[in-house]
């Protein structure tokens, strides 16, 4: 039994919320139950350096958790100077995501910048942030269309969203919230387009290795659970 009561391939109650944010290009708030992230998206009419006159945009990301997003509070990265690790590497893996499902000569000479703030954490940041920072970016897009800046449809190529996966007390399970990631044996976050393209897998075994057969079961797990999740996205965004 897990400890919320699901069942093995159950995914927590998921639910996005448009327009979150009053200046935002595009905003979304999204919760994978009692993890809760804010994403926005700005349009920025530059590019890093580095592509100046190379003739495409970028997508990249910032992710942070406020100081009392977790059961004690944390110190503002800010304050002590510099990123850790963990923040590096996961507003990296959303930058990567969001990326493979866009056309960057489409999106021309500009940034679209996305922000991921946690406000409340409870397992699942990074899944939720990358799945709810799709519908941001899909915002932000529209708002460039009715400005006859882009089309949204030439940029966006595929939807994209993520999913935690794990073995827990020797059971293959679903979207691990913190009980569960704390003290699974294995833990993997799968990233996937909504055609079934892989984009990233993080797959670590905590102490126990795990056989390529149960790594083929958490992979139908998360098959199935983006496959939801991208439903959940067309019907968020076909709403409006």
């Amino acid at each position: 039994m897990r400890p919320s009561g699901r069942q093995l391939n159950q995914m927590r109650n998921v639910s996005f919320e448009r327009g979150y944010s009053k200046h935002a290009e595009g905003s979304c708030l999204v919760k994978f139950g009692d993890t809760h992230v804010l994403c926005t998206a700005t349009l920025e009419e530059r590019v890093p350096p580095w592509l100046r006159n190379a003739g495409k945009g970028w997508v990249t990301a910032e992710y942070g958790m406020l100081p009392r997003a977790t059961g004690e509070r944390m110190r503002r990265e800010a304050s002590a100077g510099k990123q850790g690790g963990r923040t590096l590497e996961i507003q990296r893996l959303i930058g990567r995501s969001l990326r493979a499902v866009v056309d960057l000569e489409a999106l021309g000479e500009r940034q679209i910048s996305i922000d991921c703030d946690v406000i409340q954490a409870d397992g699942g940041t990074r899944t939720a942030s990358i799945t709810g920072a799709w519908i941001a970016l899909y915002d932000c897009l529209k708002w460039m269309e009715a400005r006859s800046m882009v089309k949204t449809d030439k940029v966006l190529k595929d939807h994209v969203a993520a999913i935690s996966c794990g073995i827990f007390a020797d059971q293959p399970v679903i979207d691990l919230d913190y009980l569960e990631d704390s003290s699974a044996e294995t833990d993997a976050n799968f990233v996937m387009t909504g055609t079934g393209g892989i984009v990233e897998i993080q797959g670590t075994a905590e102490g126990k290795p795990f056989s390529q057969d149960e790594f083929l079961t958490l992979m139908d797990l998360a098959r199935n659970g983006i496959a939801e999740l991208v439903a959940m996205q067309k019907t968020t965004v076909g709403a409006a």
